[in-house]
């Protein structure tokens, strides 16, 4: 940093990153946290669960799917969670965004098997000459304090930490990167060489809503993405069922370890940080990584008491196109829309949003090295 007022620039940049953690986690006391590092729970689900049997379309589309996506029937089903906390644990709380549980009901539509990798967007990018957020000078009417040097091109970096650490502040794991983008993700000296495979990340929702506008497609509802997680399954607690290893395999790309310390990732899913598309068996819709690896932009607002407003209605609503506005009384300086998916940062130490019916949420023009997207196509 160089810096007061660059430290300022970045925090007010790492700060609207807190995204899928929450502010709830900050209240923590002190001792929990520190304990929460060496524990390892099954989230707590009510008593009560409010799942009913999804109901799946019958039609079918006439044509092939497009290259690279697969056909999602659609159907009624029960969105949302019913766990009561995730992790640091159980305390209690922290997923009360993603309840109730609610009847929902999608038309069919194609999605990508995968998150969008740095190639495809490559060709987006060379079509066009887009140019991502996180590839622009940053403006005076966006942060009217820092001064004119500061205001450099960059992204937002996860850092581990040297030793280990309360998890009461995520300041402490993400930095501000000057010269950090989609072709660069680590910072000006890294390259894309060898990870053409890889989901792009560094992207904002303008960056993904634009890519989805060429290649013809659109980002899904939060609806519309979780009917797909789901995978025509009712009620389970992650995308391929109710066991986080079933037969001791993890099915995602998560974190294992000790977060967020430096060598922490003991990669026992296979991979330490990020990991090319497509490593573990697809969903029983054969979509790849929808838990972990990285977060996904969807089209929604986010709006912590818009899953209660559905409910409240008391039938079943049709095809949801979210709320009408962002709504966080406990962040209402920043403009969210809902993330989906978890990252490969998700721990059980800390946050387990790869569970399917959860939610994160981030500030529509901050990038980071965890946070991607993938696209829909209406019939």
């Amino acid at each position: 940093m160089k810096n007061k007022t660059f430290w300022i620039f970045a925090v007010l940049t790492i700060s609207i990153i807190s995204l899928a953690y929450g502010y709830t986690k900050l209240m923590v006391p002190k001792k929990e946290i520190a304990e929460a590092a060496e524990c390892h729970e099954i989230p707590n689900t009510s008593e009560a669960s409010a799942f009913k049997p999804t109901i799946e379309n019958k039609d079918k589309p006439a044509g092939k799917a497009p290259d690279g996506m697969v056909w999602i029937p659609g159907g009624e089903f029960s969105m949302g969670s019913n766990v009561e906390d995730e992790s640091l644990c159980s305390i209690k709380g922290v997923t009360k965004d993603a309840a109730p549980i609610h009847r929902v009901y999608v038309d069919g539509y194609y999605m990508d098997k995968t998150e969008v990798t740095n190639e495809e967007f490559e060709k987006f990018v060379k079509a066009t000459g887009y140019v991502t957020v996180a590839e622009q000078k940053p403006t005076k009417e966006e942060f009217p304090t820092a001064s004119e040097e500061d205001l450099v091109t960059g992204s937002v970096v996860f850092t581990p930490t040297p030793s280990a650490v309360n998890l009461n502040n995520f300041l402490q794991w993400w930095r501000y990167e000057p010269g950090a983008d989609w072709r660069h993700p680590e910072g000006p000296q890294s390259t894309l060489k060898g990870k053409e495979k890889y989901p792009v990340v560094h992207v904002v929702y303008e960056d993904a809503a634009a890519y989805a506008k060429w290649a013809g497609k659109r980002l899904p509802t939060e609806a519309e993405w979780e009917f797909a997680a789901r995978g025509g399954k009712t009620g389970n607690l992650y995308a391929w069922g109710n066991d986080l290893k079933p037969k001791g395999k993890f099915q995602a790309n998560i974190y294992q370890g000790h977060f967020p310390i430096k060598d922490g990732d003991t990669g026992e899913d296979g991979f330490k940080g990020i990991a090319p598309t497509a490593q573990y068996a697809p969903n029983a819709y054969g979509l790849y990584d929808m838990a972990g690896n990285v977060w996904e932009w969807v089209n929604d607002w986010y709006s912590v008491d818009y899953y209660k407003s559905l409910a409240d209605s008391g039938k079943t609503v049709k095809n949801p196109q979210g709320p009408d506005a962002y709504n966080d009384p406990n962040d209402p300086t920043e403009v969210k829309r809902v993330h989906r998916g978890g990252s490969f940062l998700c721990t059980d130490q800390y946050c387990t949003r790869y569970m399917v019916g959860t939610r994160g949420k981030g500030e529509i023009r901050s990038a980071a090295n965890h946070v991607g997207f993938r696209c829909v196509k209406s019939k």
